[in-house]
């Protein structure tokens, strides 16, 4: 008698599926983060981003320097520049294209995100939805 355990071959695991890149930036929002951390009064790595509650919408995005990589932070390497995006922000950002614009009132980063539900009237806060993951 033979033991079939031995002999049946094991099915082999699916591949792990890819994680999809959280942010991906324009060519303006490239530059504009190269600029900054080159011109920079300390060293710096890149942008930290992320979002906060707060405003008339709930909630704003928040773009400081990062000075280290933490080990929650997910890092977006794009176009040569690093963007670290704070871990509970992950989900809110998912499938967003970061953009810099310059008018003749102001120059500012963009999200153009698709979990974007509404935004106030004056342009500082959102309202955001978890991205949906498909399983």
């Amino acid at each position: 008698m033979t033991d079939l355990a031995a002999t049946t071959p094991t099915p082999a695991k699916p591949a792990p599926r890819p994680r999809p890149q959280v942010m991906r930036l324009t060519d303006a929002a490239a530059q504009r983060v190269r600029e900054l951390t080159q011109r920079a009064d300390s060293e710096i790595i890149g942008l930290r981003v992320g979002i906060k509650n707060g405003g008339c919408a709930g909630q704003s995005y928040t773009v400081e320097y990062a000075h280290d990589v933490r080990p929650s932070d997910e890092v977006v390497e794009d176009k040569g520049v690093k963007i670290l995006v704070e871990p509970k922000a992950v989900l809110f950002l998912l499938g967003t294209e970061m953009d810099y614009k310059v008018d003749k009132m102001s120059a500012t980063f963009v999200f153009n995100n698709p979990n974007q539900i509404s935004a106030c009237g004056c342009g500082e806060s959102v309202q955001l939805s978890p991205a949906k993951i498909d399983g």
